[in-house]
C-alpha cells in the first residue's frame, strides 16, 4: 500500500501519532511519505492538534482518508493498540531546527488529576496512568522532550521515572509544565528535581491569581534545593486584562520567565481579543518585554496598550 501523511499543524513540532502510524505501516511493508498532492494514495492520514489550525483545502487523491486529533473534535479517538505500541519513526522528519536527531519526544504518563476548564486532557485521556518508560522514549538518545501533563501526580510510577532520569543522566524538558501545588506539598520533589539535568528552565504554570502564592513558594523551594538552571519559566493563561497583567509582572519580579498564552475555548471560530494578542506578543518577545511595560507597548502606529486600561 502507498500511505500518505499530513500534519495539518505543520512540521514545527513532532506529531507522535503520525510517527507511530508510519512505523506501523513500514513494518507491514507499505510505502510511507508526506503527501504529495500530485500523487495518489491508498490511504492518507491527516492529523490536526489545534482547533484553530485551518483545514486542508487542497484536493487529496486517496482511496481512503482518515482524520485524527483534537483539532477535528476527535477527543475520544485513539490509535489502535497495535499502532500505539510502535516506536515512533523519526526518519519521517528531516533534521531541522527542532529535530537534531539526538532528542526524543514522548510521554511517560497519560492523563491528569486536574480538571482545568481550558484543557481537553481530562476528557481525552482521563485520570493519570503509566504509559512508557523513559528508556523506551529515549531509544538510545541522550535527551527527551516529555509531554506529560502532570508527571508529579503519577505516584510511585512517576517518582521511579524521575529517579531513573536522574540516574541515567539524560537531559529532559517537561514541556507541559510541572504542578507547583505538588512541588509545595511534597518536600521530596524539589530535591529530586534538582538532581535532573534540564534541557530548558523548569516550567510551571500561573494560570490564575490563586496560583501566585503557590508558584512563589515552589520557585523558592526549587532554588533552595539547588535546581540548575536557576532560571524558571511559567505559562500564563490570559483570562482577564488586569489579572493577566498582574501575574506577568509578578513572575518578572520573581525572576521567572513568563510565557503568555491567549485563552482558547477549543471552538474553531473563536475570536481572540486584541488585548490578548498584544499582551502575548509583548510578553513573549523577550527583547520587547525587557525594554518596556505593557502599558507603554506600541504594537501599532498611534496605539499604546495603556488605552486598554482606560476602557
Amino acid at each position: 500500500m502507498k500511505i500518505g501523511l499530513i500534519a495539518a499543524d505543520g512540521h514545527n513540532f513532532p506529531n507522535l501519532a503520525l510517527m507511530k502510524i508510519a512505523a506501523f505501516h513500514k513494518q507491514k511493508g507499505d510505502t510511507v511519505e508526506w503527501v504529495n498532492y500530485f500523487e495518489r494514495y491508498n490511504k492518507v492520514y491527516i492529523s490536526k492538534v489545534f482547533t484553530f489550525t485551518p483545514d486542508i483545502q487542497t484536493v487529496i487523491q486517496a482511496d481512503e482518508i482518515e482524520h485524527g486529533g483534537t483539532g477535528y473534535d476527535n477527543i475520544r479517538k485513539e490509535l489502535p493498540k497495535e499502532t500505539d505500541s510502535q516506536r515512533p519513526d523519526y526518519s519521517i522528519y528531516p533534521l531541522s531546527s527542532w529535530y537534531n536527531g539526538k532528542t526524543a519526544y514522548g510521554f511517560l504518563t497519560r492523563g491528569c488529576i486536574r480538571s482545568c476548564p481550558w484543557c481537553v486532557v481530562p476528557q481525552k485521556e482521563g485520570i493519570i496512568k503509566p504509559y512508557r518508560d523513559i528508556e523506551e522514549v529515549l531509544q538510545g538518545r541522550n535527551a527527551a522532550i516529555l509531554m506529560d501533563n502532570n508527571i508529579l501526580a503519577a505516584g510511585e510510577y512517576g517518582i521511579r521515572q524521575l529517579e531513573k532520569i536522574a540516574k541515567i543522566g539524560c537531559k529532559i524538558d517537561f514541556n507541559q509544565g510541572l504542578d507547583a501545588r505538588l512541588i509545595v506539598s511534597n518536600q521530596d520533589f524539589p530535591k529530586l528535581l534538582s538532581k535532573i539535568k534540564w534541557l530548558n528552565p523548569v516550567r510551571l504554570a500561573c494560570d490564575s491569581p490563586a496560583m501566585m502564592k503557590t508558584v512563589k513558594e515552589a520557585a523558592q523551594l526549587l532554588r533552595e534545593a539547588g535546581l540548575k538552571p536557576y532560571r524558571l519559566f511559567a505559562y500564563v493563561l490570559l483570562t482577564d486584562l488586569y489579572s493577566s497583567y498582574d501575574r506577568i509582572n509578578f513572575l518578572k519580579d520573581l525572576d521567572i520567565m513568563p510565557f503568555a498564552q491567549p485563552y482558547r475555548d477549543f471552538t474553531p471560530k473563536q475570536v481572540i481579543p486584541q488585548w490578548q494578542l498584544d499582551m502575548a506578543r509583548w510578553c513573549n518577545d523577550k527583547a520587547v518585554f525587557a525594554s518596556c511595560d505593557f502599558k507603554d507597548y506600541n504594537p501599532r502606529k498611534g496605539f499604546y496598550c495603556k488605552e486598554y486600561f482606560n476602557n
